[in-house]
């Protein structure tokens, strides 16, 4: 039972110290073979209310954050035609930009319509156009989506701006779960309390969260809607209740439930019952999370004597260990091509972010530290979100290039970010 209350005050004195958080975006590291583009700032046309939002500015950070990207500022560019219009692309050339986005945003029966057209300056082609529809309130989602498009028809690879991201933020007199576009902007609150509040993990189709809330003070599981802020209680054992991680079809959760004796890992129906438990171990067994095809788990555990990341088949068996290098690794979560998991691990620069290959073993450090924690992956596997430092900023770092966007905090601490699902179907 000692090890199971150390495991409790842990998680508590992790819990944030502050109030309301406003994030914005500070883009720092860089990429030399960076993809030169412009957007232009895009038409208003017609009647109704125009848009709020700066489509072009919004662009702009999301293709930058991805570290693919080397978007040009406004004053480095030469007057865009009027939409519709030829584009001379030689004058964009001359001034280094091999790409270019202009576009137009019409109000039509109450929503926006947006239309782009992406422009290939140094071949003096059109690449792409389309149009996406938005309610007003959607505006700078529709932003993002633009972003999407223009990423993958540049890249080949979906781009995950169009997508939301949960996380807590939390004093010792209010706690409030939120739900933020993926750049940090239009963070909603979903949950208030004065309880805290950790560990949301979003369901596959991006429609439910589930998280731990100390209500009443003892840890559950609860599972609620996004949109409508219905909930329910799904576990409330004897112990600890943590670490809800939804599996890749929906149907289950893998959780740590102490239930039993010590902290193991279980799985059971999301809709409740059905529980089976996977590991069985004297030490602390936690943070679960799934492989892509749901086959397997991967978690933290110190059977070896330090947090170490185990990989256990989900209908249980024999897990097998998969960090040796330092002394502390935990928070592992496969990224979706299921060669590789992100983790937390300890080295001379303190708690850093980190992704390992699991055929070579080999270990990028992908953050600088030194307090660094609860690392989550983008959908496309090509940027990873956490928490760092005393007081929580969030972060953002991409996977295959050394930039890192920090949506810093400008009052309060912000901690245990989750990256949603894809959100739009493809066409």
């Amino acid at each position: 039972m000692m090890k199971i209350r150390t495991l409790l005050i842990a998680w508590l004195l992790m819990l944030p110290l502050a109030a309301q958080a406003e994030l914005t975006i500070k883009i720092t590291g860089g990429n030399v073979d960076a993809i030169t583009i412009a957007i232009a700032p895009f038409e208003w046309e017609g009647g109704g209310t125009p848009p709020t939002a700066e489509f072009d500015r919004i662009i702009s950070d999301d293709l930058q954050r991805s570290g693919e990207f080397k978007p040009s500022s406004r004053s480095d560019q030469p007057p865009a035609a009027p939409f519709g219009q030829p584009v001379n692309h030689a004058t964009w050339r001359d001034r280094g930009i091999n790409n270019l986005v202009t576009g137009k945003v019409t109000s039509v029966a109450g929503r926006y319509r947006v239309e782009f057209v992406l422009h290939d300056t140094a071949g003096g082609k059109q690449i792409t156009k389309d149009t996406v529809y938005a309610a007003t309130k959607d505006q700078r989602f529709a932003a993002h989506h633009v972003a999407d498009l223009v990423y993958e028809a540049l890249t080949g690879e979906r781009g995950a701006f169009a997508t939301r991201i949960a996380f807590v933020v939390a004093n010792r007199r209010a706690n409030s779960l939120q739900v933020s576009d993926s750049d940090g902007h239009g963070a909603k609150t979903i949950l208030a309390t004065n309880d805290p509040i950790m560990s949301p993990s979003w369901s596959p189709n991006g429609k439910k969260l589930a998280y731990v809330s100390f209500e009443g003070g003892q840890p559950a599981i609860y599972v609620q809607n996004v949109e409508s802020g219905s909930r329910r209680k799904l576990t409330s054992f004897k112990g600890i209740n943590g670490a809800p991680a939804w599996s890749p079809d929906g149907s289950r959760l893998a959780m740590t439930l102490s239930k039993d004796g010590d902290p193991e890992i279980y799985v059971m129906s999301a809709g409740g019952g059905g529980v089976q438990r996977i590991t069985r171990s004297p030490g602390i067994d936690t943070e679960p999370s799934w492989s892509p095809d749901g086959n397997s788990l991967v978690f933290t555990s110190d059977r070896g004597g330090s947090p170490q990341i185990y990989r256990v088949s989900a209908a249980g068996g024999a897990p097998t260990r998969l960090t040796f290098e330092g002394k502390y690794n935990s928070n592992a979560s496969f990224a979706p091509d299921g060669k590789s998991i992100t983790l937390v691990t300890r080295t001379s620069g303190g708690y850093q972010v980190a992704l390992l290959d699991l055929e070579t073993r080999g270990m990028q450090i992908l953050s600088d530290g030194p307090l660094d924690e609860s690392s989550s992956i983008a959908p496309n596997g090509k940027m990873v979100i956490y928490a760092s430092g005393l007081r929580g900023t969030l972060h953002v770092a991409a996977t295959d290039y050394d930039v890192e966007t920090r949506l810093a905090a400008q009052s309060g601490d912000v901690r245990n970010p989750a990256w949603s699902p894809f959100l739009i179907k493809r066409r």
